[in-house]
């Protein structure tokens, strides 16, 4: 097999993986641990075996691919340009994403998830819980995403642009388990500006960050004012 073919199989490994995780961890977990609802405990094995996929494509890529798990090579920027990028993704981010849950809730009347409903009482006043759960998702989502997705599509296909859409669609399908249309047009969006900025910056650190203050703002929005139609996580 090809290096192009071992990239193939190494996206649609991802992606398997992923959906795996979040179609059947729950139902996994209630089954070796007799809990019959999702308590702070069962979400975070949830979130270990999130980490157990970047781990697999992290080993993957190593004795498969043999090669970098980033093939792009990270840049490095001053202190000012980072804190600025973070600022001007997380603004973008989440005025883009309210102005396009406006428009679905205007066009089609969106329902409520009600697993995000249910992930708000799990969270109150759970600071590690929310802390971990938003380092897995900026950390894990991230480097599956941007750093290890979109640069081998583009490599596959030799376009840029697919390996932007294609990532931000992959990271937009695997937020469907929500159960809104919302929560799949938003990250979807927000795929395409992280993609954007990583293809022209090449820093995965600077999206890591970013991705990490939305979620955390968010879920210590929904602790503390019970607002729950924040997290885009």
């Amino acid at each position: 097999m090809g290096l192009n073919g071992k990239y193939s199989l190494g996206i649609l490994l991802t992606f398997v993986l992923l959906g795996i995780v979040m179609l059947y961890v729950f139902p996994v977990i209630s089954m070796i641990t007799g809990a019959k609802v999702v308590t702070g405990n069962t979400f975070f094995l949830s979130r270990l075996a999130i980490w157990a996929v970047l781990l697999i494509l992290f080993l993957y890529s190593l004795f498969i691919e043999k090669g970098s798990f980033l093939l792009q090579q990270e840049k490095k920027f001053s202190t000012a340009f980072n804190i600025k990028s973070v600022i001007g993704l997380y603004l973008i981010c989440v005025f883009g994403g309210a102005i396009l849950n406006v428009l679905i809730q205007f066009f089609i009347h969106k329902e409520d998830s009600s697993k995000i409903l249910q992930f708000t009482t799990i969270f109150k006043n759970d600071y590690f819980l929310i802390i971990f759960t938003c380092l897995t998702a900026g950390i894990v989502e991230e480097l599956l995403m941007r750093g290890y997705i979109q640069p081998r599509v583009e490599k596959i296909y030799n376009s840029p642009l697919l390996g932007i859409l294609v990532s931000a669609a992959l990271f937009g399908i695997l937020h469907s388990t929500y159960g809104t249309i919302g929560q799949v047009v938003v990250p979807f969006f927000i795929g395409v500006v992280f993609a954007m900025f990583y293809k022209k910056y090449s820093n995965i650190k600077i999206l890591i960050v970013c991705h990490f203050m939305i979620d955390l703002i968010s879920l210590m929005a929904m602790n503390f004012i019970d607002f729950k139609h924040l997290s885009v996580f």
